[in-house]
C-alpha cells in the first residue's frame, strides 16, 4: 500500500493549484502499466509525478479531476471484478483510498470520458499537461475526442507554469524523504561499489550489488544505472566490460523512495584502489571544480553563472596542467572548454530525478530573465535560472578525454589558440571523472544532502581498503 503524506498536504497542494488557474477543469491522469513484452507481462508500475503531487494514490489507472470553478474534486478509479481479487488479492476500496488525499469523491474511470466531453460541450477549458507516454497521447485522444496531433499540442501552458511554481521549491517532509533515502540506501551503495571496484570483476556485477541492494528496502531505482570504464560516454547503459588495473570506473545510481523522490549521486573510483599522477591530477581538478560551484550557491544567484564558475575552475586548472592556454575567461566566453566538460553542471531533483523536466526542460530550468545557452556544452545546463530557498539540485561537474571529438575539433584546428592538442595524446585512453552530489539550497548558502560519501582521493582509497 502506498505511503502518503498528511491529507492536509495534499488538499493545500490543490487549493494553491487551483488558485493559480483561472477557470475550467483541471485534468491529472495518473498512469497505467506498460508491457514489456505482451499484455500480461508488464514493467514495474511507476505513478505519473505530477498525479503524486497532488494526490499521492499510488496505482494504475486512476484520474484526478479539480473544478476550479466550483472547488469540486474526484479521483476516477477502476471498479474491481473478483478476476481482479484473484491475480492480485484483496483491494482498498478507491473510496477508503481517496479519502487518504482528502477526496471525498470518486466515480468509475468508464464515466471520465462523459464527464470530460461534457465540460467541452459547455465550453469550458480542460486543462492537461503534456503527455510522455505514448499510451497517454492516444488515451487522451480517445477521452477528449481529439487528434493526436491536438492532443500533443494542446496541453495548458497556464497548468506548466503552476505545477512549476509549486513543485520548484521543496518543503521539510520531500527534503527529509529525499535525504533519508540518500543516508541509508544511495550512500551505501556507492560505498559496496567502491569496494568491489577490483580487476576481473564486470562493470555487471557491480550493477548487481547497487540494484540489489535498494531492492532490499522496496527502492526502485532512479534512473538506469550508470556504471563504466569508459567514462567519457556520458550516459553509457552498457555493463559488458571488466575492470582492469589502471582504469577508472564510474558509478552514477540514484534510487526512489517508496514515495518516488529521487535521489542521484556519482563518484568516480580506481579500479583496484589507487590513483595514478595523472588520474588523480585530473580527478583534483574536477572536485576543485565542485567547490567552486558550492562557494557560489545561494538564493540569488543564477545556476548559469555557478556553471560558468565551476568552467572558469576547469579553464585554469587544464591551463596549469598544459592542456590548454590562454585566460580562463576567454576559453570558457569562446567555448573550447567544452570539450571537456561538454554538459551543464546538474539538474533539478524530487519526485522526479530530473524534476518536472516532463512539462518541458525550459519551462522549469529558465524563465523570461534567463535563457538557454545555444553554445555547445552550455547549451545543455538543464537548470540556469535563480536559486531559491528549498530548491534541490544536482552538483556534477566532469572532465572527459573524448578520442572522437577531439580528433574533430583537432581536423577542424577548432580553438587552436585555447587548446593544446600534441598534449591530449597522452590522454586519448583516459575515459573521463565525474563527482555528484545533490544540494540543498538554504537561507543564506546551501547544504550537501546526506551524510558525507568517500570523495577526495584519500577518503576514496582508504574505503577501497576496508
Amino acid at each position: 500500500m502506498e505511503k502518503l503524506f498528511s491529507k492536509q498536504k495534499y488538499a493545500d497542494r490543490r487549493r494553491v493549484l487551483m488558485s493559480k488557474i483561472s477557470g475550467g477543469i483541471i485534468f491529472l491522469p495518473g498512469n497505467h502499466r506498460s508491457p514489456m513484452n505482451y499484455k500480461s507481462n508488464v514493467y514495474r508500475f511507476r505513478q505519473d509525478s505530477n498525479f503524486l503531487y497532488f494526490f499521492g494514490l499510488d496505482s494504475e489507472g486512476l484520474a484526478g479531476i479539480i473544478d476550479v470553478d466550483s472547488g469540486e474534486e474526484i479521483i476516477f478509479g477502476p471498479v474491481f471484478t473478483m478476476d481482479d481479487l484473484i491475480w492480485t488479492g484483496p483491494l482498498e476500496k478507491i473510496e477508503d483510498r481517496a479519502e487518504k488525499a482528502g477526496i471525498k469523491k470518486t466515480l468509475p474511470t468508464g464515466n471520465l470520458k462523459d464527464y470530460l466531453q461534457k465540460a467541452s460541450h459547455e465550453k469550458r477549458k480542460v486543462h492537461y499537461l503534456p503527455p510522455y507516454r505514448g499510451e497517454r497521447t492516444i488515451w487522451l485522444s480517445e477521452l477528449l475526442d481529439k487528434t493526436v496531433s491536438e492532443i500533443e499540442n494542446g496541453f495548458s501552458q497556464d497548468l506548466i507554469s503552476a505545477v512549476c511554481s509549486l513543485r520548484i521549491v521543496k518543503d521539510d517532509d520531500e527534503i527529509q524523504e529525499i535525504e533519508s533515502t540518500l543516508e541509508n540506501i544511495t550512500r551505501l551503495q556507492h560505498i559496496m561499489a567502491m569496494k568491489n571496484c577490483r580487476r576481473g570483476i564486470k562493470e555487471s556485477y557491480i550493477v548487481g550489488i547497487v540494484e540489489g541492494f535498494g531492492f532490499q528496502y522496496d527502492c526502485m531505482l532512479a534512473f538506469p544505472v550508470i556504471c563504466s570504464v569508459h567514462g567519457e560516454i556520458l550516459h553509457n547503459e552498457s555493463h559488458d566490460n571488466t575492470l582492469k588495473d589502471g582504469q577508472l570506473m564510474i558509478l552514477d545510481t540514484g534510487n526512489e523512495s517508496p514515495m518516488h523522490y529521487a535521489t542521484d549521486i556519482t563518484r568516480t573510483t580506481p579500479v583496484s584502489g589507487k590513483f595514478t599522477r595523472m588520474q588523480a591530477e585530473i580527478y583534483n581538478l574536477v572536485l576543485e571544480m565542485m567547490n567552486s560551484a558550492f562557494k557560489l550557491m545561494k538564493p540569488g544567484i543564477s545556476y548559469s553563472d555557478v556553471h560558468k564558475k565551476a568552467s572558469e575552475t576547469l579553464a585554469k586548472g587544464l591551463t596549469d596542467i598544459g592542456l590548454m592556454q590562454g585566460n580562463p575567461e576567454e576559453i570558457v566566453a569562446s567555448g573550447a572548454h567544452a570539450l571537456f566538460f561538454p554538459h551543464g553542471l546538474g539538474h533539478q531533483m524530487g519526485l522526479d530525478v530530473h524534476d518536472m523536466e516532463d512539462l518541458g526542460e525550459d519551462n522549469i530550468g529558465y524563465d523570461n530573465e534567463h535563457k538557454r545557452s545555444t553554445q555547445f556544452g552550455t547549451a545543455f545546463l538543464r537548470f540556469g535560472r535563480k536559486l531559491e530557498k528549498g530548491m534541490i539540485l544536482t552538483v556534477e561537474p566532469g572532465i572527459y578525454f573524448i578520442p572522437a571529438l577531439i580528433d574533430l575539433w583537432k581536423s577542424e584546428k577548432k580553438y587552436e589558440s585555447f587548446i593544446n592538442y600534441s598534449a591530449l595524446n597522452n590522454y586519448m585512453n583516459f575515459g573521463g571523472i565525474r563527482i555528484e552530489d545533490d544540494v540543498l539550497i538554504t537561507d543564506t548558502g546551501n547544504r550537501i544532502l546526506g551524510k558525507p560519501i568517500p570523495k577526495t582521493i584519500a577518503e576514496v582509497e582508504e574505503t577501497f581498503k576496508r
